[in-house]
């Protein structure tokens, strides 16, 4: 299986809102590392996994409107836990909606909260 990895960061600001977080229900920043991988068996025309350019493209146009963003003011996070597993679907989900007209294989995104602690999502992409 080949495999195509690119990275990105993103800093953010939220609390998680429920008493098995701890001191993290309150207020607190992360600085993530994004990594997102592209899974496929065959080499395509050019024999690349997917175009590299356009995986970081992508990465990027997803990743800009949660820079910088306290997620508890953000519309569509109210009333959720906004934790690593949980941002990593949203991510993964914003990247496959953006390539699916040229990658159709496996992907996996994976948020590096710290050097000690990682989380992850990873499907398919169709």
């Amino acid at each position: 299986m080949y495999h195509v990895r690119i990275r990105d960061h993103i800093m953010i600001a939220h609390s998680l809102q429920h008493p098995g977080f701890g001191p993290a229900q309150k207020m607190h920043g992360a600085t993530y590392i994004v990594d997102v991988t592209f899974y496929q068996s065959a080499l395509d025309e050019m024999n690349v996994v997917l175009d590299i350019g356009l995986a970081h493209q992508v990465l990027r146009e997803v990743l800009e409107p949660l820079n910088y963003q306290n997620l508890d003011d953000v519309p569509e996070f109210q009333n959720q836990l906004t934790t690593t597993e949980y941002l990593s679907r949203v991510i993964f989900d914003r990247i496959a909606l953006k390539i699916r007209d040229s990658f159709k294989g496996k992907m996996a995104v994976t948020l590096g909260e710290s050097h000690l602690a990682w989380a992850g999502y990873e499907g398919v992409v169709a």
